[in-house]
């Protein structure tokens, strides 16, 4: 088989290797697609932490069920995966959390992931719905993220929800909270993300060029402010921002992540009684909810992919600047 190695930041490489042997506990896919996700990028270009190289990058997973021992699936099962591992002994496990135990393995990330013909994963991590083709089954695992942030901000039906950042996360987050019933206001520097944004469901939206955002928010929301933050953008400046866009009583979600410390004013926040939480991976339960809309065509798979590459021309993609990844929304690697 072939697989596509990232050899070291900006090189990849694709490397003939042998089709993996499942063990015990473990299960063999046929990849049909995969998903580009701005982590991969990020370790493309050398600026993903705590990752090592030689890597096989993919962890957004279409495939095909081959052989191992997952029950319940049969060859041929379309699939996909609930890619982050652990042993499920910690404190995290226990409480019901194995999305962000101290042990975690990411397919991918911190163990070879599914940019390859062929990928062995641990059988408990599979997935599959009725109904669902690859194009849908590629998306499950991004727009799980958004719903596990849903899921930590709980969503009020007709509250004003604001969602910072219209990338593939945001993107999704404005979908689930929009079938969640609340009022989305969407914020980015890009009008054809905010366009996007419209699209999937936003009822409002403010460009964060503008030197008014929190007069237009106050408006928006007759004086109130929002009472669900979202921040979908990993900028340290947009994360500190958020904090004077919060109605009292809000909560604040961070579904982004940076690597610099978190700054706002204790006496502002205080008197809000805010909430602020993150909101790391997803549980299996959010692969479920997104995998039902998904079902139900309340969530459409054609809206969020906008850019589709073979798997042999995957590698140049990534170098080729007259074709940035960041532009749309998705971009799906094919395989034949």
């Amino acid at each position: 088989m072939k697989k596509l190695v990232c050899v070291e930041p900006g090189r990849f490489a694709y490397e003939e290797a042998d089709i993996p042997t499942p063990g015990k506990g473990e299960s063999l896919l046929r990849i049909r697609k995969i998903g580009i996700c701005g982590t991969d990028i990020h370790a493309f270009a050398g600026r993903q932490p705590f990752f090592t190289y030689p890597r096989v990058l993919g962890h957004e997973v279409a495939a095909d069920y081959v052989q191992g021992d997952a029950a319940g699936f049969v060859p041929g099962d379309k699939v996909t995966v609930i890619p982050y591992f652990t042993e499920g002994k910690d404190i995290a496990s226990r409480m019901g959390k194995p999305n962000c135990t101290n042990d975690m393995r990411v397919l991918g990330v911190h163990i070879d992931g599914a940019m390859a013909e062929y990928v062995v994963v641990p059988s408990h991590a599979l997935r599959k719905e009725e109904g669902l083709d690859y194009d849908d089954l590629v998306l499950v695992e991004p727009l799980s993220i958004g719903a596990h942030g849903i899921q930590r901000g709980r969503v009020i039906p007709e509250e004003f929800v604001l969602v910072i950042g219209a990338g593939p996360i945001g993107l999704g987050i404005i979908a689930l909270a929009n079938i969640a019933g609340g009022k989305v206001i969407a914020l980015d520097v890009d009008d054809s993300r905010l366009a996007y944004a419209k699209a999937l469901g936003a009822s409002y939206t403010v460009s964060a060029r503008d030197t008014d955002v929190q007069e237009q928010l106050a408006t928006i929301t007759n004086g109130d402010m929002p009472t669900l933050l979202f921040d979908a953008t990993g900028n340290t400046a947009a994360i500190n921002n958020a904090f004077q866009y919060m109605a009292h009583g809000a909560r604040y979600v961070l579904v982004g992540l940076q690597k610099e410390e978190i700054h706002f004013s204790h006496p502002e926040f205080h008197k809000r009684e805010g909430t602020l939480m993150s909101s790391r991976n997803a549980l299996a339960n959010d692969f479920e909810y997104v995998m039902q809309h998904l079902q139900d065509k309340s969530l459409d798979a054609a809206q969020f992919i906008t850019r589709r590459v073979n798997f042999t021309n995957a590698a140049e993609l990534f170098s080729d600047p007259s074709k940035p990844l960041l532009s749309g929304i998705k971009t799906i690697i094919e395989f034949n």
